[in-house]
Formats: structure tokens, C-alpha cells, sequence
């Protein structure tokens, strides 16, 4: 039944009245200045998280184009090149992983990719051409007791069952994918109907762009994500009245892998240090300058920022551990379409991660400035590193740690930042002005973690740090996300600075207009503050905690 006029009118006042608190949607840049200022931050992310930079996805023509834009910005502040053959930019190997594929015959009807369907573009490289299909029973029943040769050489289809349903696609996924499905030429899921509509867009994305693979790889089948009326196509009734474990009918198709070698690109600058012992040593200071990109349906941009906005408010007062029942993610989803009654919906299809990294690329930016333009220069020197890929698995930090412009040895520390443009009550509980989150500070060296305590204790409004994310063993897994691990598994000691997750995290809702540019403002003179102190010091941090036992251990939060 359709919210009462009343009650919609209501919601899209108090929707309207959040977004009057926000900033337009464009804004002209003005020129910047060396001090760093919510205006000057403002101008730079306005043009970086542009919708004409498409979402900045790693191996494409328009991250090519930012890191332009932050090479440029280098240039004007003085910064030194510090990339290959005396440029910004470092190179760093890609491949552009793209399915090849053909239209789906099943129950007489004919699907099509990326209509119908798509694939898990990060499993598989095996070849596929038809084959039998066998139901593989409801993920999150039980009873299902799949053997390898029922499911041999054929397509397994399955189902979810409500309960599944609300706990999200990458757990339908792995509870499929850990079923004994033998070797399997192909594992489908009805998922695109309830996917929300970022994971969505990244399964029907037609291509991806991933590091090269070094050594054997593991040959898996190809995951096919499909709609409902595909998958019961295939099983010839309801999912739900199927019988697991028996033969349905033929899958006609084609799924295969194809990889073309590409490359995208770090920015690397620096800083020169003005003590002519202590110059040979550098703070590191990085961000990662891609995102997700664009998805390939829009979807309307106020409805679903006011839905994921009501779904983190509900889960804010629920249990740990607990989430939405599919019933009261239906009682919003029903506030939230009657907005388009009296509300235009604005389309969109563009992931422009405004704080997700762009808060980070051009807080790192106005470090430098401020830096650079000072009378007094550091006494060591301060490396920017602009890494990309931090979105496909940390790429552009692991390649730029593995073949370093400066001696690696000579780090003393790594500064990073993503995500620090939010952080307010709105985005999280407990979030406010000073709100900042601190993750690895005293992980390698409790130095680094008391010398960032001391500046902080120093300024006049201090921060109150949130250390709850740097606890070892913490499901979110933080310290192991960001491009800051890269450089601690070599025993670097690091700092990681965020503001948080926030209902706008990889939406297309992530854009400039909702970013708090005084309270980024304020994280941004910190970070500038504490890579002053580690510059100017008698001594590096000393490490004091144990280093990973290899750059190639697993990292653990």
C-alpha cells in the first residue's frame, strides 16, 4: 500500500531539509593558497570528484585524466617529480580482464549479457560452452547434501531463501561457492533482482582491470549471476518448489576469459628537506586517487541516499550483530518510493567517491602546498606517493613498495589518509567535529603513536580518536584495507587517518556536495602537523614492535 500523502509529504520535507544543509551539486574552482583552508579543499575536490571523471576507475582513460589533474596541482606547488624517467608518474603493470560471451537458450526463452545476466569477473578462468544443469537446492537450507557427481561438468543453479536474502550477496556467494560443486563448469545465483544497486552495477560491469597474476592460479568455473526469470528459466519452475540435486534441463551459452595487458599510474613527489644529512630520509604521505567508476543502469539519486540514510539510522538502533529484517527493509523501501510522487527523480550512474578518495587525494595535496610554500622547509624530506588501484586490492601501493623512487629503507614513516571528508553524528554514532579515527599508529612503533597524541593535545580544539577499528582482530578488518599496509608489512611504521564508513560509501550518493570541508579542513592540518613533527625530529621512529615476518604475510588486523 502506498505511504498516506501526508506521511510522504513528511518524509521528503525532513529529506529536503537534510539537503539544504548541503552543498550544490557543481561549484567553480578558485585558486588555492599555501594555508590550508576549507575553501581551498572545497575548489580541489569539487573538480576531482567531477562527474566528467566518471568515478576514476583504475585502467581507465579518465583515472588517467585525475592523476593528471594531481600532477598538475604538483607542479604548481613545486613538488619534484619522483615517477619514472623524471615524471609524476610511476607505471604499474595491469590486465584488462574482459568475458567474452553469448546469448543464454533456456526454457525456450533467449537472455542476454549484461541484461540478464553477468559475471564474477574475480572468479574463474576456465572456458565454458553448454552444458546440463542441476538444481542446487536453496543457500541456507541444510538439507541440501550436493555430492560431487551429481554436480560434475554441469551448471548449478541456486537459490535463496528469504532469510539469505538480507544478509548480503557476498555471503550468498561464499556459502555457494564452499558447496561441494565438484568441478562444476558454472555456478549461477538469481541474484540481480535484490542486488543493491552498487553490487549490482560492479556484477554487470563488462570488463575489470586486475594486477597480472605472477605464478600458477587457481582454475575455477565461472560464477554466473543471473536475474529470476533466468535462473528459473533454467530450472524449469519457482526456485522454491524445485528439487535439489536433480536435472533440469540444458544451459546453451558461452563464458570465457579473456586478458589484455594494460597499465595505470601512481603520482610520486617530494618535498626536499632542508637539513643536509636528514634530507636522505622521507615521510611518506599518500592517499589512493581511484575509485569504483560508474555502474551501467542509474538508479535515482535522493531515493536512495534517503534509503541507505534510514537503513544506517534503523541499524544504529539495533542489537551487534543484528541486521534489518527483509520486513522493515520493505517498510522503507515503501517511505522511500513515495518520494518520486513529489520529488523528480535525478538519475545517476556515476560513482564519483568524493570521499572515498578524493577527501584523501586532495587533503594529501594541500599538505604539500602548505608544506612547500612555508619560509622554514622540513628538515627531512616528504614523499607524496597518489597511489592507484587501492580499490582492485591495494595495486598501486604494493608496486610503488616493491619498486620504490627512493630507498626504501630511508621511509621513516607513511602518513595515510582515505576518507576523511565525513565523520559527523549524521555519518556514524559517536561522530561530531572532532571526531577522527586512528588505525596502526602503534602497531610498529609506539613512538609514532605518542608523537601524533602529543601534536594532537596541542591544538585548540583537539581530536578525540576513535581507536576501536585498530583493534586486533576487528571483523572490519581496517588495517588491511588501505594502502598504508603495503608499506607496514616492510616493517615501515604507519598511520592510517579516516573519518569513517558512512551510508554513502561506493554509492553513486558519494559526492562533494556531502562532504564537511571544516571538520576535513581540521584532519587535514593535523596530518600536515604530525608530518612536520616526524620531518623535523632528532631521530626517526623507532620500531619497537615486531615487523610482519615477510612482505608477503598475509596481513592481520
Amino acid at each position: 500500500m502506498r505511504l498516506l500523502a501526508t506521511a510522504a509529504a513528511a518524509l521528503a520535507l525532513s529529506v529536503s531539509a537534510a539537503s539544504a544543509q548541503h552543498l550544490p551539486i557543481k561549484r567553480q574552482a578558485k585558486p588555492t593558497q599555501p594555508a590550508i583552508t576549507a575553501e581551498d579543499l572545497m575548489s580541489r575536490l569539487y573538480a576531482y570528484a567531477d562527474d566528467s571523471l566518471a568515478g576514476r576507475a583504475t585502467g581507465t582513460v579518465q583515472h588517467d585524466k585525475a592523476t593528471e589533474i594531481i600532477a598538475a596541482w604538483a607542479r604548481q606547488a613545486g613538488l619534484k617529480p619522483m615517477g619514472d624517467s623524471g615524471t609524476y608518474f610511476q607505471a604499474v603493470p595491469l590486465v584488462r580482464r574482459a568475458w567474452v560471451t553469448s546469448p543464454v537458450a533456456a526454457g525456450g526463452r533467449t537472455f542476454e549479457y549484461l541484461k540478464d545476466y553477468g559475471v564474477f569477473a574475480q572468479w574463474g578462468t576456465k572456458p565454458f560452452d553448454s552444458a546440463d544443469v542441476v538444481f542446487g537446492g536453496l543457500i541456507g537450507d541444510t538439507a541440501v547434501k550436493l555430492t560431487a557427481e551429481q554436480t560434475r561438468g554441469r551448471v548449478v543453479v541456486f537459490g535463496y531463501t528469504p532469510e539469505m536474502a538480507s544478509k548480503g550477496v557476498q555471503i550468498q556467494l561464499t556459502a555457494a561457492l564452499t558447496k561441494p560443486v565438484g568441478s562444476a563448469a558454472a555456478v549461477l545465483l538469481p541474484m540481480l533482482d535484490d542486488a543493491p544497486s552498487g553490487l549490482r552495477g560492479y556484477f554487470m560491469q563488462p570488463e575489470t582491470v586486475t594486477p597480472p597474476t605472477s605464478g600458477p592460479t587457481m582454475v575455477m568455473p565461472p560464477v554466473i549471476v543471473a536475474s529470476k526469470a533466468m535462473a528459473e528459466a533454467l530450472v524449469g519452475s519457482p526456485l522454491v518448489s524445485a528439487k535439489w540435486g536433480t536435472m533440469t534441463g540444458r544451459y546453451t551459452g558461452k563464458v570465457e576469459l579473456r586478458d589484455t595487458p594494460t597499465s595505470g599510474r601512481n603520482v610520486v613527489a617530494v618535498l626536499d628537506g632542508a637539513d643536509p644529512v636528514l634530507r636522505h630520509q622521507y615521510v611518506a604521505i599518500g592517499a589512493h586517487s581511484d575509485h569504483v567508476g560508474t555502474s551501467v543502469g542509474a538508479v535515482d539519486h535522493d531515493s536512495l541516499r534517503a534509503f541507505n540514510l534510514q537503513v544506517e539510522r534503523l541499524k544504529a538502533t539495533l542489537a551487534p550483530g543484528k541486521e534489518p529484517t527483509p520486513a522493515q527493509l520493505a517498510a522503507i523501501r515503501v517511505n522511500v518510493d513515495s518520494l518520486r510522487v513529489i520529488r523528480r527523480p535525478r538519475a545517476d550512474s556515476i560513482s564519483n567517491g568524493a570521499d572515498d578518495d578524493g577527501s584523501g587525494t586532495v587533503a594529501v595535496m594541500e599538505v604539500a602546498e602548505a608544506l612547500a610554500g612555508a619560509k622554514v622547509k622540513p628538515r627531512r624530506s616528504v614523499l607524496f606517493v597518489w597511489h592507484m588501484g587501492e580499490e582492485v586490492g591495494l595495486v598501486g601501493s604494493n608496486w610503488f613498495t616493491k619498486h620504490p623512487t627512493v630507498d626504501r629503507d630511508s621511509i621513516v614513516a607513511q602518513l595515510n589518509l582515505d576518507m576523511v571528508g565525513r565523520g559527523s553524528a549524521g555519518d556514524l554514532p559517536g561522530g561530531g567535529p572532532t571526531y577522527l579515527q586512528l588505525v596502526g599508529t602503534r602497531r610498529l612503533s609506539t613512538e609514532l603513536g605518542d608523537l601524533i597524541e602529543t601534536v594532537n593535545k596541542m591544538r585548540q580544539s583537539p581530536f578525540s580518536f576513535d581507536y576501536t577499528f585498530d583493534a586486533p582482530g576487528h571483523p572490519e578488518n581496517i588495517y588491511c584495507r588501505s594502502d598504508h599496509w603495503s608499506y607496514a608489512r616492510y616493517g615501515i611504521p604507519v598511520a592510517f587517518f579516516t573519518t569513517g564508513l558512512h551510508a554513502d560509501y561506493h554509492q553513486v550518493t558519494d559526492e562533494s556536495q556531502y562532504i564537511d570541508y571544516p571538520h576535513m579542513a581540521s584532519v587535514t592540518q593535523l596530518v600536515h602537523d604530525v608530518a612536520l613533527a616526524v620531518a623535523n625530529a632528532d631521530k626517526r621512529p623507532v620500531v619497537d614492535k615486531p615487523k610482519p615476518s615477510s612482505p608477503n604475510a598475509a596481513c592481520r588486523q
